[in-house]
């Protein structure tokens, strides 16, 4: 992307990083808070500590002495970014201090929702459009992507007593958190996640067409990133699903091959239409 726009990016880039952090490796001692690093009372605290700095920096459009708020200020200088996404985003990695399970899709969709397609509401506006249409494509994408996520941390969420498969869904395919939280491999777990390919691939499938209605610097880079990580499913199937002790990465040959053929492509046709 255009040197401005990859700037921008890493600004959301890194508010996304530091509050997923926050929140992933429970720090109650010492958080990257507002300003510099200081002592803070929980997680929870440091969250809300965001939250308004946030809210501040959009009604009065300074920021703190933290360097990714700084960056922000410097981003809206450029880029309409919404607050809404972005307080929307801390609710989200909220719910993992208060909810480890999630009893079905509808209350999994939620938190898929805060915390991925709230990235694609606060990117649209930095890689450019001009129907609103596209929106809707960016948080099916995210949706996707979040998906797919959870699909290859299943190993390392259950270290934290997280699961976010549907427990009625393990239910319905006969697997239960014991087996879970043992690692189990079994055809019913097989079953299971095939299902959830099923559904993640089916968001991949509503999201990767509004790449077409991005600006033209942009769709190569968004396209290229959706690809690979929809390969992260075929890793999983070639991993036989173990996703307890093995992570499913795609290969850096199949980056540089993947990433040739999307540019060469772009080459041909600006649209980069039919190569989904």
């Amino acid at each position: 992307m255009p040197q401005p726009k990859r700037q921008a990016v890493w600004a959301i880039y890194a508010f996304c990083r530091m509050v997923d952090d926050i929140v992933d490796e429970e720090v109650d001692s010492i958080t990257p808070a507002i300003g510099h690093l200081q002592e803070v009372g929980s997680p929870a605290r440091a969250i809300d500590d965001w939250r308004e700095a946030l809210t501040h920096l959009y009604e009065q459009g300074v920021a703190t002495g933290n360097p990714i708020l700084q960056a922000w200020e410097h981003m809206l200088e450029y880029y309409h970014v919404p607050l809404k996404p972005a307080l929307d985003l801390l609710s989200g990695v909220e719910m993992d201090l208060n909810q480890q399970r999630y009893l079905n899709f509808n209350e999994l969709y939620i938190y898929c929702y805060r915390v991925a397609g709230t990235v694609g509401l606060m990117t649209s506006p930095i890689f450019g459009y001009e129907n609103d249409e596209a929106l809707n494509y960016a948080v099916d994408l995210g949706i996707a992507l979040q998906l797919t996520n959870i699909l290859r941390d299943i190993g390392e969420d259950t270290r934290r007593n997280r699961i976010y498969l549907p427990l009625e869904e393990m239910t319905r395919f006969g697997y239960n958190e014991d087996d879970l939280m043992r690692g189990v491999i079994n055809d019913a777990f097989r079953g299971l996640l095939c299902f959830q390919m099923e559904r993640t691939d089916y968001y991949y499938q509503r999201g990767i067409p509004g790449v077409d209605l991005l600006d033209v610097d942009c769709r190569l880079a968004v396209r290229l990133s959706s690809t690979l990580y929809r390969c992260i499913l075929d890793r999983i199937c070639g991993n036989n699903f173990d996703v307890f002790t093995m992570r499913a990465s795609v290969p850096l040959q199949t980056k540089v091959r993947m990433a040739s053929t999307h540019w060469l492509m772009q080459q041909v046709d600006p649209y980069f239409k039919g190569l989904h």
